[in-house]
């Protein structure tokens, strides 16, 4: 029995199931835990999306900013839908279509797991927010993504205001909470998002920090599996592992095995020819 986390698929179809035969990816006894973004970029979201569903009985995942893009643009029209990239549309007028976007709308923002002693977000945690915190407030997101209210809530979560606020409430809040799970890299020590701010540690502008090591950020007693920035690639520090090696735009894909002693890590060569970024 293996517990593997593996980075953003990112409509990697074909690359995933070569990272799964690598692992040797038992469905009788192993468990993945997939960081987000399944879908966009790859030209095999539909695939990619099955093959997930598929495994939901052994699957963990937590969704991503493409994800939630995903599932918002399934709430439009078709004249809208048929706008959208054809990789996206290839999901949205499939004929499985409601049933693989309401199993994903029912996926959390967050994954905690203190048996193992881990958990897993897709993009980050604002730097106040202990693991208590940010358990309560992906609950509040979670809550709304699957009542009645949904679509409410994928119409208005587009946007970079408001910066987070305890005090926030209503559709800002969701905004602010869903900002910081799916989108952060860089913040102020006050916690707010630099969302133009995408190249690797050393080229933001000052007074910015990655999320994981901003000064007098919150300790948190887990370690921490996250995905969404690829030119990060592969980080090990601060208690965190950021593991999107960039499949899509030819990296690498990456697991990592969450119930090993010792670290270790698997990759397969990304996307031939990666699309334009």
């Amino acid at each position: 029995m293996s517990v593997w986390a593996i980075g953003d698929l990112q409509g990697c179809h074909d690359v995933t199931r070569r990272l799964l035969e690598r692992i040797r990816f038992d469905p009788a006894a192993d468990t993945l835990w997939f960081c987000g973004d399944l879908v966009n970029r790859g030209g095999q979201s539909l695939e990619t999306l099955r093959l997930v569903h598929s495994l939901r009985a052994n699957v963990v995942m937590v969704l991503g900013n493409h994800d939630l893009s995903l599932l918002a643009i399934g709430q439009r029209s078709r004249a809208e839908q048929a706008r959208v990239n054809p990789d996206l549309q290839r999901v949205l007028f499939a004929d499985d279509a409601p049933e693989l976007l309401a199993w994903l709308r029912q996926q959390p923002l967050l994954h905690v797991d203190r048996d193992l002693d881990w958990m897993m977000v897709h993009a980050g945690l604002a730097p106040k927010w202990t693991i208590a915190m940010a358990e309560k407030h992906a609950r509040e997101v979670e809550q709304r993504l699957r009542g009645n209210g949904y679509r409410k809530l994928l119409k208005n979560m587009y946007g970079d205001r408001p910066a987070w606020s305890p005090r926030l409430s209503g559709t800002d809040r969701d905004r602010a909470i869903i900002n910081i799970f799916t989108r952060m890299r860089y913040c102020s020590p006050r916690g707010r998002i630099a969302f133009d701010e995408k190249g690797a540690p050393g080229c933001q502008a000052p007074g910015l920090y990655p999320w994981y090591e901003v000064p007098g950020r919150a300790e948190r007693a887990l370690n921490i599996v996250c995905g969404h920035w690829s030119t990060l690639g592969l980080m090990i520090g601060h208690g965190v592992h950021a593991i999107d090696t960039g499949a899509v735009w030819g990296g690498k894909l990456t697991a990592l095995q969450l119930d090993s002693e010792e670290l270790r890590l698997v990759q397969v060569p990304g996307l031939e020819n990666p699309p334009r970024p």
